[in-house]
């Protein structure tokens, strides 16, 4: 269950100079102890620059944010004692080993458990011995992930964290955010990964034009795709009478079958199915991408 916030926003927004539009525009969001926040949208949307603002490497054109109950500007130096912090394209120096780079980050980071960096290269099974330089893009981001985790902080801000590793390594990953979940960290992490999100997340967060359009933990998620129902008419599908009740969207396929979206109550929509000659009527479990991409539509069309 989650604790109190340990990140919240509160209006923030982004606005670069020579630029009308906003790259982020009043962001209100809280993330709490124990709580893995997923934070959607595709690329421009807005995802780095929530992340950067978060992190103090830019400043925010209007609102706040706070981690830890202190503010990311003014407290920068103290919060980033206690956040793990992971670029989704770490800049790394190629003539260091693994060792030397977790060493080098652990003298920035402060209170570092050697025993526990020691067991995340063990379950990451990275080589600390080898030159970055050397290696592949998934096993220097094992050696990005370790730094990020090694003092487990009580805040980590991730980008795109699972990028790069094999199928094996992402379940390790999994761990690693459950346990952080586990002592009370909280977890904000974007992804483009939609079946790790369902996985590991307890909320998300959608993200367009700079905007947050929707929020919704895990559960409502799956309980909205599970009110799709792909429906055969014996006769043409009555899509005016049906798109006239609350929450009801019709997508026909052809003159006798549509699918149908609800969102509301289903008692009304059965009512008036009863009255026309349903010849099948099958739920359609959607996957999380094809919601997400109806959140988008939905934007589209306001």
């Amino acid at each position: 269950m989650a604790q109190d916030a340990l990140i919240d926003t509160w209006g923030l927004s982004k606005r670069y100079a020579g630029n009308k539009a906003y790259s982020l525009r009043d962001l209100n969001l809280h993330v709490g102890g124990g709580e893995i926040y997923g934070f959607l949208g595709p690329n421009g949307a807005g995802k780095s620059t929530t992340i950067r603002l978060l992190m103090n490497f830019i400043q925010p054109t209007d609102g706040h944010a706070n981690i830890m109950g202190k503010n990311v500007v003014k407290d920068s130096v103290t919060i980033k004692k206690s956040v793990g912090y992971l670029a989704s394209d770490m800049a790394m120096y190629p003539k260091m080993t693994g060792a030397q780079f977790l060493d080098y980050m652990g003298q920035l980071q402060h209170n570092v458990d050697e025993e526990y960096k020691n067991q995340l290269i063990h379950l990451l099974q990275a080589d600390p011995a080898q030159k970055l330089g050397n290696l592949s893009r998934g096993n220097k981001q094992k050696f990005a992930i370790i730094q990020a985790f090694m003092h487990k902080p009580q805040v980590l801000i991730l980008d795109e964290p699972s990028s790069g590793l094999d199928p094996l390594m992402q379940e390790a990953f999994y761990k690693l955010l459950r346990e952080a979940k586990e002592r009370g960290a909280a977890i904000f992490m974007s992804s483009h990964v939609l079946s790790e999100v369902q996985k590991v997340c307890d909320r998300v967060g959608i993200i367009k034009n700079g905007k947050l359009v929707a929020e919704r933990s895990i559960a409502e998620l799956e309980k909205e795709a599970a009110h799709t129902f792909e429906v055969t008419f014996r006769e043409s599908v009555p899509t005016k009478v049906l798109e006239k009740l609350k929450g009801v969207t019709v997508t026909p396929h052809d003159e006798r079958r549509a699918a149908i979206r609800l969102d509301g109550e289903l008692a009304p929509l059965l009512a008036t199915l009863a009255k026309y000659d349903v010849v099948q009527m099958d739920v359609h479990q959607l996957d999380l991408e094809e919601l997400f991409m109806h959140f988008y539509d939905d934007e589209e069309e306001q």
